[in-house]
């Protein structure tokens, strides 16, 4: 472990080694006295690199190295004006000590203040700072062999740096320095912060930061600021419509459901905070002037920061086989009562939550059967979707999934090729879902005996197109609509011993009602089989055999 003499000398030369980014003296000290803290004023120079993460460069740390540089002309100076005319700033680092505790910028962002029980904590060291994060990271119990930072911080922010921006554009553009120094490139705060903590974060984590699913993301607030920011900008900010949210059902950890609005309070935010930065950002330099104060005024009240860490969404999927008419294939309730005796969104969704120890569940699938029929063959595409899974799954724990399902005594569903697999399989599951053919058996009853022109009849046609009207069975839930669909062929099969009953064996667009395509739903549907061979057509049983899509084969 350092001394703390080794870390002053680090700091010392890593000071050195920004020097050069530097303004004169005069101007750092200017910017000290106004409230910049030490890494505002880095990144403001475009300093990259370590001088972020050093741990004892502070204002005071930073005034000491100016006061031994040649160009610190303290001997020369008068009530802070120097020989050479221009007016210096005479600042100690107790006028921050005394008057305020956080930058006029960053709002304590990069002095990495910490709230605990609500109450702030003024700048902590880096390490002491990253130490509390990891040990959040431990106490979700997250498996993780990387990290990735998400930072979220107020409009004000920006507001400020561009205060301080003008202010300083204001007193020192006739400089020499300015043109070359200050409209450098510049660090976000974003950026500062990722290069202040990550070193440290990844001591304690043991891991390497990077691009990874597990986000650790810190949100930092100042509602008081920003409550002002926003009424300065009163006139220039659009009102905002609610939005309405989304069906997609959720099945949490515990087993309960619920339907998440789509605008959620964070994505609100996110929205609302863009509209204010467009609106900072489009002012222009002499209107920002006359309604912000130049500089900001200093503040004793730091950002709020909140730290949070989740896993981004992961996939399982496969195809399942439901081999029981009374199951549906996601949960079915009406009137509070609940329909069939499962479901195979909850058979396999909550035997795949449990491993990967995720918040919730969501169960997509190329396509749905109703409750009453089978998905047999080669199975259904589906997929399952993770929310913050604190484990990934190993290739060994997606066999024991899939095997304890495959053994289950109720027989319900089975499942064939299960697999990790990345957010890709969403975009080629929606793909064929739209291209996909579909191949049915069904049990059919005719009030008469079919002759073997009948037969021959109906597997002659090929790529036939017909119309549907949304069934009347769904049009309580569904939108009255006129779908045209193929059917691609078809070939019927005598029973034997039964005159009237036989297997009709067909393939067909994705999309297509079969039960309406057989009896006609009452003309809705046209031709149909019943209308083809001029007689009443009932389908007793209906299976699907075949899900044409090469995902999961």
């Amino acid at each position: 472990m350092a001394t703390n003499e080794e870390e002053m000398e680090e700091a010392r030369r890593t000071l050195c080694l920004v020097a050069g980014s530097l303004p004169p003296p005069h101007a750092v000290l200017d910017l000290l006295s106004v409230g910049v803290c030490v890494r505002c004023i880095f990144r403001l120079f475009g300093v990259h690199g370590r001088a972020y993460s050093c741990p004892l460069i502070t204002n005071a740390i930073l005034q000491s190295f100016l006061e031994e540089q040649d160009k610190f002309h303290g001997d020369n100076e008068e009530n802070g004006v120097a020989s050479d005319g221009i007016t210096r700033c005479a600042y100690t680092s107790r006028d921050t000590e005394n008057v305020q505790e956080y930058c006029s910028i960053c709002l304590g962002i990069l002095q990495l203040s910490l709230h605990q029980d609500r109450e702030p904590t003024k700048g902590v060291p880096v390490d002491d700072f990253t130490a509390a994060i990891a040990e959040l990271v431990k106490q979700e119990d997250y498996d993780i062999d990387g990290f990735s930072f998400e930072v979220s911080i107020p409009p004000v922010i920006m507001a400020n740096e561009r205060a301080i921006r003008l202010y300083m554009k204001n007193k020192y553009e006739c400089e020499e320095w300015f043109s070359t120094k200050f409209l450098c490139e510049r660090i976000s705060v974003k950026d500062a912060l990722r290069s202040s903590i990550t070193a440290s974060l990844e001591k304690h984590l043991d891991v390497i930061s990077g691009v990874d699913s597990f986000r650790i993301r810190l949100t930092y607030s100042h509602l008081e600021a920003s409550r002002s920011l926003q009424s300065s900008l009163a006139n220039d900010l659009p009102c905002k419509r609610a939005k309405t949210g989304s069906k997609d059902n959720v099945v949490k950890a515990d087993g309960s459901h619920e339907k998440p609005l789509r605008d959620s309070d964070e994505q609100s935010c996110s929205e609302s905070d863009a509209v204010v930065l467009r609106a900072v950002a489009g002012m222009q330099d002499h209107v920002f002037c006359e309604r912000f104060k130049l500089p900001p005024e200093k503040t004793s009240k730091s950002c709020h920061l909140i730290t949070t860490c989740y896993r981004v969404p992961m996939y399982v999927g496969g195809r399942y086989l439901k081999i029981s008419r009374k199951v549906s294939q996601t949960r079915w309730v009406i009137d509070d009562e609940r329909m069939g005796e499962a479901s195979v969104e909850e058979i396999i969704g909550k035997n795949v939550l449990a491993v990967c120890r995720g918040d919730s569940y969501k169960f997509h699938a190329a396509g749905r059967e109703d409750i009453d029929v089978r998905m047999l063959g080669s199975g259904r595409p589906f997929l399952i979707e993770i929310s913050n899974a604190r484990c990934i799954p190993s290739k060994v724990d997606i066999e024991l999934i899939a095997e304890k399902l495959n053994r289950n005594d109720q027989k319900y569903v089975r499942v064939r090729n299960l697999t990790l697999i990345g957010n890709e399989a969403w975009t080629l599951m929606r793909e064929g879902e739209a291209e996909k053919q579909k191949q049915y058996a069904a049990l059919v009853w005719f009030p008469r005996p079919l002759t073997d022109d009948d037969l021959q009849k109906l597997s002659s046609l090929e790529n036939m197109d017909i119309v549907q009207k949304t069934p009347i069975r769904v049009l309580h839930r569904r939108s009255q609509l006129e779908r045209k669909r193929t059917i691609h062929w078809m070939m019927i099969e005598r029973i034997s011993g039964c005159s009237q009953y036989f297997l009709l064996h067909l393939c067909t667009q994705a999309g297509t009602y079969i039960k309406e395509f057989v009896h006609g739903d009452l003309g809705r549907t046209h031709p149909s089989i019943g209308s083809i061979l001029g007689c009443r057509a009932e389908i007793l049983q209906l299976d699907v055999v075949d899900v044409k899509m090469d995902l999961f084969a």
